[in-house]
């Protein structure tokens, strides 16, 4: 699609259908691309339930998309899609991008060139140290400094990029503070930074949201900086969120008896940038910046692109369907080699499965069943 801005009746075709029940960014695309429009979509997502095998699906109201908008806009915000303009180009190097994003704060640095700095929530206080002084220094440079605003190393870098401009991406509703204690530095991020949430305005961040935040952390920066990360830990999901979408992984080096230093360290081992100081981000970033955004192969198609298989057919393909999943995720390709029968007819039936809650989809263009 050809960016522009949405009309207001578009806005909230596009809030409603994304915020429809098992509605993810994946089939949102596919739904737009089948429909041609997010009104279109609407009017068709509760047939798609019913051939799934699911109960009637309540999409939101006209209403309800309006509130929220109104919501956001009371509380200085807006809400911009995935063709408009004013999008941020990174996130373009999403598998499936959010189809609409909510802003508050200062909008123009979403436009500019940045950074991610994230590590370990229980930080040691020189870490913190370090990335607060990194963050002051990348921000001087030119850079916006995109975090999570988790406690420990974001929020550090946070506080080190308030003077230069820094971008805090939330894990639940835009107005909803994460962790309390960062209630003033939520409030300064808002008066001299820009926040950023996909989640739908009083969602509460639950475990689940964080991964999705993360990867929009990557996403809009053209690397991310590793400060303290312990094995298993958020900031190494988003290290390998940024290698997915070709950014630069940078991380700092810590001792091997300090398990907070176990995730940076295996990091370096497996070719992360070694970074004591900004020069050492700088000097790596300088000749890609102000180029476009590489982005990655993505191997989802635009979903269905024939007609509708028959009732019988799409009865047989649910079937072998069944038969073909299970809890483990399996690449849609494979689904499709599975089960023997046109991609454009199983792609059909794995999307109303999908709309109908009976199968989830996961990174990687995979999918299992519930």
């Amino acid at each position: 699609m050809t960016d522009r801005p949405l009309s207001n009746r578009e806005r909230r075709d596009w809030l409603r259908l994304a915020r429809a029940p098992n509605v993810g960014p994946v089939t949102f695309a596919q739904l737009l691309a089948r429909f041609g429009s997010a009104s279109a979509a609407l009017e068709q997502v509760p047939r798609l339930v019913r051939r799934g095998g699911g109960d009637a699906a309540k999409l939101p109201s006209d209403a309800d998309a309006g509130r929220e908008i109104e919501a956001l806009a009371k509380l200085g915000g807006r809400l911009i899609a995935s063709i408009e303009p004013d999008y941020p180009r990174g996130l373009a190097a999403l598998e499936a991008p959010p189809p609409i994003i909510a802003a508050l704060g200062h909008e123009t640095f979403l436009r500019r060139e940045m950074i991610a700095v994230v590590g370990a929530r229980n930080a040691s206080a020189l870490g913190r140290k370090l990335a607060s002084r990194l963050a002051t220094d990348l921000g001087a440079a030119g850079l916006v400094v995109v975090s999570g605003m988790a406690r420990g190393i974001d929020t550090a870098a946070h506080e080190g990029a308030l003077a230069s401009g820094t971008c805090a991406v939330v894990a639940g509703g835009i107005d909803i503070v994460y962790p309390p204690e960062n209630a003033s530095l939520y409030e300064r991020i808002k008066a001299e930074g820009v926040i950023v949430s996909e989640m739908p305005f009083g969602q509460p961040p639950q475990a689940r949201h964080f991964p999705r935040r993360n990867r929009i952390i990557s996403a809009l920066a053209r690397g991310v900086v590793v400060v303290e990360a312990a094995e298993g830990s958020g900031s190494l999901i988003t290290a390998n969120y940024a290698l997915e979408q070709n950014r630069e992984v940078f991380a700092v080096p810590g001792s091997p008896l300090d398990p907070r230093a176990k995730g940076a360290n295996r990091l370096l081992r497996q070719g992360a940038v070694l970074t004591e100081t900004a020069d050492d981000v700088l000097s790596v970033l300088k000749p890609i910046l102000g180029g476009t955004f590489q982005e990655p192969a993505r191997g989802l198609g635009d979903g269905p692109t024939a007609g509708e298989p028959t009732d019988a057919e799409a009865s047989r393909i649910r079937s072998a369907i069944e038969e073909a999943l299970g809890p483990a995720p399996v690449a849609v390709d494979e689904l499709i080699r599975l089960v023997g029968a046109p991609a454009p007819a199983v792609l059909t039936v794995v999307l109303e499965l999908e709309l109908a809650g009976r199968l989830g989809r996961h990174p990687g263009n995979r999918v299992s069943w519930l």
